[in-house]
């Protein structure tokens, strides 16, 4: 892993945790201090690779769900390709879906388990 993707990595650990605490001004403030479009991207890839790996745990229809929600916030990020802003949503975004993932896993382990 490279240091950049190390770093990404470590803030979208850091957002989904904020995330999950339901500090959204703690989350925001993390992503401003993302100040260029390839950290940003770095930060996402995190996260795509956290949503991926923890939405395969799932059961079938809820997998299919994150599956469908994965490819509407890649085309959220492509719109945003340029815009730093644009982008901080879609990190916003992203942190959210992995924390519906596990907050779906969660729910499901209960019946399974």
């Amino acid at each position: 892993m490279t240091d950049a993707s190390g770093a990404g990595r470590r803030t979208a650990d850091e957002l989904v945790r904020l995330l999950a605490d339901d500090d959204t001004a703690g989350a925001e403030e993390l992503l401003a201090g993302v100040t260029t479009i390839r950290d940003l991207v770095f930060v996402g890839a995190g996260l795509t690779s956290i949503a991926r790996a923890e939405a395969r745990r799932l059961p079938p229809a809820q997998r299919a769900q994150a599956n469908t929600r994965q490819l509407r916030l890649g085309v959220l990020r492509d719109a945003n390709r340029e815009d730093p802003e644009g982008l901080r949503g879609w990190l916003q975004r992203a942190g959210e879906e992995v924390v519906l993932i596990r907050t779906q896993q969660s729910v499901a382990d209960r019946f399974t388990g």
